[in-house]
């Protein structure tokens, strides 16, 4: 594993739970684990990638270190790993996944490693836009006998393309999982009863 492997932290105040989860992360990810809520804020910068936080903890509660994490601004994915069932306070809680315990081995990793996805699908996103705009624009300001002999036109055709491509296997990898296979169902669902 390498120092730009995804960072994961974990606040669980179990301590046995913490070591286990680091564990199960540790041959892919860095992992760093905190007991309390206290200690997730004061560890948590902009490295960490993704966040595994227990709902229930003294002191503050998942729910409170939840609220904070997105009241200062930290653009990482958050999932409540809890023994707390969700009821219908979670709609207005920011999460991106919820698991509730106890979670196998296989749940954990493959939430984390679905988390890890959907992030690198975002930032893609956002950069495909971004070349894409950048080329509509040259080829209406430029005539197409200049946009063929200009290098760096070709350049970005080739990272725009690169890109679609790295984000279709992204997508691939997002639709294989469970989570994506869940959501199109729901959405189904909502589509058959405002029928």
């Amino acid at each position: 594993m390498s120092d730009d492997s995804p960072l994961v932290l974990v606040v669980e105040d179990e301590r046995d739970l913490s070591e286990l989860y680091r564990m199960w992360l540790a041959d892919s990810y860095r992992v760093w684990t905190a007991e309390d809520g206290r200690a997730a804020l004061a560890k948590l910068d902009e490295d960490v990638d993704i966040v595994l936080l227990d709902r229930r903890m003294p002191d503050l509660s998942g729910d409170e270190v939840l609220d904070r994490i997105r009241n200062q601004g930290f653009d990482c994915r958050v999932a409540m790993v809890t023994a707390v069932e969700p009821d219908t306070d979670i709609v207005d809680m920011e999460f991106d996944d919820y698991l509730v315990k106890p979670v196998s081995e296989a749940d954990l990793v493959r939430m984390v490693e679905s988390l890890r996805v959907r992030d690198e699908y975002d930032d893609g996103v956002k950069q495909l836009f971004s070349l894409a705009s950048k080329k509509a624009l040259l080829e209406s300001e430029k005539d197409r006998t200049e946009l063929e002999t200009s290098e760096e036109y070709h350049q970005l055709v080739d990272e725009l393309t690169a890109l679609r491509t790295d984000l279709d296997d992204k997508l691939a990898r997002l639709s294989d999982s469970d989570d994506l296979t869940l959501i199109y169902q729901d959405l189904a669902k909502d589509d058959d009863r405002n029928e």
